[in-house]
């Protein structure tokens, strides 16, 4: 398994933007499908974006941040990043980066086999 550290959350106003990114340690992280989830108070975690580097770079959307948010990865740094722009009060929660084995980017969490500690980010109205 690949150990996973976020960071990078925080407090900002409608409108604005953050950039999260998640270490990878452990094993050379290009082999694996990276994702970034989010989980609010009395929400089931849900799926924001995935990325994979298998044959060519893929990336997937949750169609609730498609234009507004950017996945991407530094391999040399073994760490992935979500650019957030454009944020919305509805985008608080505790986000999550996970990681799977498999060569492909799915929704389900439950198909992730690790898992950061969450970074909280807070969008103000």
């Amino acid at each position: 398994q690949v150990q996973l550290e976020e960071a990078g959350g925080g407090l900002v106003q409608t409108g604005g933007s953050l950039r999260l990114s998640c270490a990878a340690s452990g094993r050379t992280f290009s082999s694996y499908t990276m994702a970034w989830f989010r989980q609010a108070p009395g929400q089931e975690r849900e799926f924001v974006a995935g990325i994979r580097w298998s044959g060519s770079v893929r990336t997937y959307y949750a169609d609730s941040v498609k234009g507004r948010f950017t996945i991407s990865g530094d391999n040399a740094k073994n760490t992935v990043y979500l650019q957030m722009n454009s944020l919305k009060p509805e985008d608080t929660a505790v986000y999550f980066c996970a990681a799977r084995e498999m060569p492909l980017i799915v929704v389900p969490p439950d198909r992730y086999g690790s898992w950061g500690q969450g970074t909280q980010v807070t969008v103000s109205s």
